[in-house]
């Protein structure tokens, strides 16, 4: 496919075609403007893009054509100015914020450049958190942060603060936190982006193997060539439009 070749085809209708399964996230024709020094800035315009279960998209896009906001439209963090975001078929930009909140916090997963973990808390209990928010007990909560991190290679280093984790190790974490409530998508910015080559390599494969293991639909942006040669697809942001590469 030409790299300027628009991804617009494929997701032509919210309800996938019989026997085929729906794009777990798509943003269709979405657009989105801020206003700078009183003029309209469009950032988005009339994007579309979709990501499957179980697939991986790198997103390439350089600094200030629109990547952050990609992001955020795809986490409900912001709503389109024009088009719609959808969650496994569902359309969201009309939903209250409380049923946005529950979307992010039920079926997407965060993770950033910097881990985010609280200092003052285990490996094990930065990963409970979020379950025991979403109404899981003590004891679910503990078995599966157990057993994600033990998924993950941090079957050791649970009763670890941050603090005395490697950078790997607490991004690492990060993901498990990220995935602990089952979310249907991950969005991940630069997750390797402080780490060493070596570091990044290691915590990409495990975000890659969990991504397939659990049929995640994840959107990565990354500035890294090589671990994004990795996914299965790559774009990139050109004039308002996504764009594969």
């Amino acid at each position: 496919m030409s790299e300027n070749t628009v991804v617009t085809s494929e997701p032509a209708a919210a309800a996938a075609p019989a026997g085929q399964p729906q794009p777990v996230l798509w943003l269709q024709a979405v657009v989105r403007t801020y206003r700078q020094a009183g003029a309209p800035l469009e950032i988005l315009k009339g994007a579309e893009f979709a990501v499957w279960p179980g697939e991986s998209v790198a997103l390439m896009a350089p600094s200030g054509t629109g990547k952050s906001t990609l992001l955020h439209m795809a986490g409900l963090l912001e709503l389109p100015d024009g088009g719609e975001v959808f969650i496994g078929g569902a359309a969201t930009s009309k939903l209250p914020d409380s049923e946005r909140t529950r979307i992010r916090r039920d079926e997407i997963g965060f993770v950033y450049q910097f881990h985010h973990l609280l200092p003052e808390f285990s490996a094990l209990e930065n990963v409970v958190l979020p379950q025991m928010i979403k109404g899981l007990t003590a004891a679910e909560a503990r078995k599966r942060a157990a057993e994600l991190l033990g998924y993950l290679g941090l079957g050791s280093r649970v009763h670890h603060r941050p603090a005395e984790l490697s950078g790997g190790e607490q991004q690492r974490v990060a993901i498990a936190r990220a995935v602990a409530n089952a979310p249907r998508i991950l969005l991940a910015d630069e997750p390797t982006g402080n780490l060493d080559p070596k570091t990044a390599d290691h915590v990409f494969s495990a975000l890659g193997q969990l991504v397939r293991a659990s049929q995640l639909a994840a959107v990565v942006a990354t500035h890294n060539v090589d671990l994004a040669a990795r996914m299965d697809r790559r774009v990139t942001i050109r004039d308002g439009q996504v764009v594969e590469v």
